[in-house]
């Protein structure tokens, strides 16, 4: 895969996750006005609760990943792909940090 159709496909993904989000969440959320209830929400059956585990602990991965290229690559301003991937989800923080990672390294590349 091209580095081009790499980046696109990565900004696909946060784009279209952020626009499930919004057509999802925002409307319920706006109605209801319970942030705790809705992040509870996640966790009402054991499915839900399975997937909402295996979110929140990809978020963690994410951290690891950020703190490590931080100390090993110089990666900057991971900390804003961690809000992300709180708010609207880590389909989006994810992404957004490995696009932004790639032109990182891509740059370092460049100029070593």
């Amino acid at each position: 895969m091209s580095d081009k159709t790499f980046l696109f496909a990565l900004y696909l993904v946060a784009a279209l996750f952020t626009l499930a989000f919004v057509a999802l969440v925002i409307p319920p959320l706006l109605a209801e006005k319970d942030i705790i209830g809705a992040f509870a929400a996640g966790f009402v059956n054991p499915y839900a609760a399975g997937y909402a585990t295996d979110v929140i602990m990809c978020w963690l991965a994410l951290a690891l990943l950020v703190m490590h290229d931080r100390h090993t690559h110089g990666i900057r301003q991971g900390g804003w792909y961690l809000l992300l991937g709180i708010v609207p989800g880590v389909a989006v923080g994810l992404a957004l940090y490995l696009a932004s990672r790639h032109k990182q390294l891509a740059q370092t590349q460049a100029t070593a």
